[in-house]
């Protein structure tokens, strides 16, 4: 058995589609224009790195971030819209009420009718507290109570006591106070 190596044709030997030889002369202009193409590039340079921008979605790196990429102070330790202490402080003041609804990024919570023990179906009373800050501060919380009295089968509106209100207030301070102190204790 006898191997015989045919060696490649040149390129002036192809056949072009038209039926002749292989063009010489486009051979020689494609090469010329990608040589131009080539000398064309020179030296390129790196573009400058595009400015890094801050998070501003919904729960990026600094939580609840809307149309700012200035950072926000940081009041009570959460990523919430109010100061996180005084929030679980009014929440733990007036558990014992019932809550008609609670906004932690608003810093509203409005408690239903509680009627206490001690006069069933004579009195009720209802609260409404208002978080005003990030920070943990004396005039971050505002608490208004609303009281009724029963009239016969329906409840009235009456005064209540401005007095009720401010021990509300102070009592959310107090526990927001100690709520912060036990979260920053040396260990």
């Amino acid at each position: 058995m006898t191997l015989v190596f045919q060696s490649r044709p040149s390129i002036g030997s192809l056949p072009m589609v038209r039926g002749g030889r292989f063009d010489r002369v486009w051979v020689r202009g494609a090469s010329l224009a990608a040589a131009l193409a080539l000398s064309a590039c020179g030296v390129i340079e790196p573009a400058p790195p595009a400015p890094q921008r801050q998070a501003q979605g919904l729960f990026g790196p600094d939580g609840l971030v809307l149309f700012t990429n200035e950072e926000r102070p940081r009041g009570g330790g959460g990523e919430i819209g109010v100061n996180a202490f005084l929030w679980r402080a009014t929440l733990d003041t007036i558990s014992f009420m019932p809550l008609s609804s609670a906004d932690p990024f608003g810093g509203v919570i409005i408690t239903d009718w509680y009627a206490p023990p001690t006069t069933p179906g004579a009195e009720r009373f209802k609260l409404n507290v208002l978080i005003k800050d990030q920070r943990l501060r004396s005039d971050g919380v505002k608490v208004t109570v609303f009281r009724q009295e029963r009239a016969g089968a329906e409840w009235r509106d009456v005064a209540a006591n401005t007095a009720t209100g401010t021990e509300l207030e102070n009592a959310i301070l107090t526990r927001a106070r100690q709520m912060w102190l036990d979260a920053n204790a040396a260990p």
